[in-house]
């Protein structure tokens, strides 16, 4: 008997539980490790944070996928990778082995120390709701009244978070000023088509953000009744690097084009934990369009036979919400926005993301 080892719930793994529920693979053990059984789906984070959806309504049910496709799944954390020795240490102390590995981990955002005030990392998503839910409890006792939320960092992930809590917070306490400041050291939304980012700076403005870029955020500048939502760029995992396994300069798993780990034929790695010699930004919609080749690798792996290329595309479609109703649709030079568009745009994302959760809800076909 063969084991395949998952290791991650990420949207990739989702897919490979999909894939095994309608096609088991005969002796092959397939075993899952997450901290979490449920997965929240990252496109769905900030509509989450603004009230808009349930935590449960953003997340694919590892327990329930698992269970479907007769895989053995671990509520458990790695805490190493031995490549030689095809070993992973959990931090329940457990060790599992391998013939075959998978890495759909994620990244991680690691906030300098010693910050003032209340501190929201924006990664990794499974711990964020942990701290999400202790700020909304401190409010609702009336300790932990919050007076301005400061973003740090000016991708995707920092504006939607920054209009979504913002939204949240002002239901919660009206009447009261709540100040909105978002902080980067580079531009506001870099790669983004500028008719979209003028659309992101107009939703700032309508929600009383000020904006600086091209500066760094001094703890100085924190207020004593402040949030900060950490969402400067993604960090590997610490293990990685001593995993045996072969890391970029930033410690991401170098990938080959067929999601192999390079010089590693039995363990491969997808999504924001990877990294090609050119790499590619850590969205999403690449671990989604990674997720049908990998499959197919696995189980080519398994049987011996040759493997498929991932080509990644060039453009993809972004889909940013600003927790008014609206979002904000871009594909390279392509935007899409304004009031009336603004709204078809959101009601257009809703259904994509909702669409893609209800692929992974046994009974699956």
């Amino acid at each position: 008997m063969k084991t395949l080892l998952l290791i991650g719930a990420g949207h990739a793994h989702a897919q490979v539980l999909a894939d095994w529920v309608r096609a088991p693979v005969a002796g092959v053990q397939l075993v899952v490790v997450s901290p979490s059984a449920l997965a929240p789906y990252s496109g769905m984070v900030p509509g989450w944070l603004a009230g808009t959806y349930r935590f449960e309504e953003i997340c694919i049910d590892f327990a329930a996928l698992a269970a479907a496709a007769g895989a053995r799944l671990l509520i458990d954390e790695v805490q190493a990778v031995d490549a030689q020795a095809r070993q992973v240490r959990l931090a329940s102390g457990a060790t599992l082995g391998w013939d075959l590995l998978s890495l759909n981990v994620g990244s991680t955002l690691v906030p300098p120390a010693g910050l003032p005030g209340r501190v929201l990392s924006l990664r990794p998503l499974g711990r964020l709701r942990a701290a999400w839910d202790e700020v909304l409890a401190q409010r609702a006792t009336g300790a932990g009244r919050i007076g301005s939320v400061t973003a740090v960092g000016g991708g995707a992930a920092g504006v939607e978070a920054l209009l979504a809590v913002l939204a949240r917070l002002r239901t919660l306490q009206p009447g009261q000023s709540i100040g909105g400041r978002l902080v980067t050291r580079g531009e506001l939304l870099p790669g983004l088509a500028p008719g979209a980012v003028r659309a992101a700076r107009a939703a700032l403005q309508r929600a009383g953000v000020q904006v600086h870029t091209g500066t760094g955020f001094e703890a100085s500048q924190a207020a004593p009744d402040g949030l900060l939502l950490w969402a400067t760029g993604a960090q590997a995992h610490p293990w990685q690097r001593n995993s045996g396994l072969a890391t970029s300069e930033r410690g991401f798993f170098r990938v080959d084009q067929q999601l192999r780990c390079a010089g590693q034929g039995q363990a491969f790695a997808v999504g924001d934990c990877a990294e090609w010699a050119t790499p590619l930004p850590k969205a999403g919609v690449y671990a989604v369009r990674m997720g049908p080749v990998l499959t197919a690798n696995l189980r080519a792996t398994l049987a011996g036979q040759p493997l498929a290329d991932y080509s990644p595309q060039h453009r993809f479609l972004a889909l940013l919400a600003t927790a008014d109703g609206r979002a904000i649709a871009a594909r390279g030079r392509w935007s899409l926005q304004g009031r009336w568009l603004g709204r078809a745009a959101w009601h257009w994302k809703d259904r994509i993301d909702r669409d893609f959760l209800a692929r992974f809800r046994p009974p699956l076909r």
